[in-house]
């Protein structure tokens, strides 16, 4: 552990503010994360809290630096990319106040992090813990911000087109404003 991760007040603990951007009803959550973590587990992190199910590829956007997963099967990396497991979110955050996260390059979801706080702390933290947040996340593979607005348009109308294969595609239940604080908490639990 570095000296930036540790200091004489304890172990770096950041108060993230995530909210998936251009998407109504907003989808934001609030989340602690610990400082010393690699940010391929922060982006663990961030997709469980959201409520992704992390089958696409992601990569952060902090300053002028790209931090990705380093895919083999990617033929876009960004030669000037970071490998994601290589640097702690503190170290990568530095003195930023916000940076970006994106999520499947296909459907293009983009989220805004805003670090609202940081702190000390002499306990540490183990795992992230989602503190607050609405709404539901949008089905993973739904067509991006234009297809989510198709989904809703079609899952609210029973007389749309679509509706009765849309509700079959997502399993029947689908509810834009439901969040659930605590099974997002047990699956962060399960990040090691």
């Amino acid at each position: 552990m570095t000296g930036m991760e540790k200091h004489s007040g304890g172990q770096a603990v950041f108060q993230l503010r995530v909210q998936l951007q251009e998407v109504r009803p907003v989808v934001w959550r609030r989340v602690l994360v610990p400082g010393s973590v690699r940010l391929s587990k922060l982006a663990a992190m961030l997709l469980t809290t959201m409520g992704w199910e992390n089958s696409h590829l992601h990569q952060f956007r902090i300053a002028d630096a790209h931090y990705g997963m380093h895919a083999d099967d990617w033929e876009d990396v960004d030669e000037d990319e970071i490998d994601e497991k290589t640097v702690s979110v503190l170290r990568a955050i530095g003195d930023e106040r916000r940076f970006f996260f994106d999520y499947d390059f296909g459907d293009g979801w983009e989220h805004e992090i805003v670090i609202e706080q940081l702190t000390w702390s002499s306990e540490g933290l183990k795992f992230a813990v989602c503190i607050d947040g609405e709404n539901a996340c949008p089905p993973e593979d739904v067509g991006g911000v234009g297809g989510y607005e198709d989904f809703l348009a079609a899952i609210e109308d029973p007389d749309h087109e679509e509706h009765d294969n849309l509700l079959g595609w997502v399993g029947f239940l689908f509810d834009p404003t439901v969040f659930d604080l605590g099974s997002v908490n047990a699956e962060l639990q399960r990040i090691r």
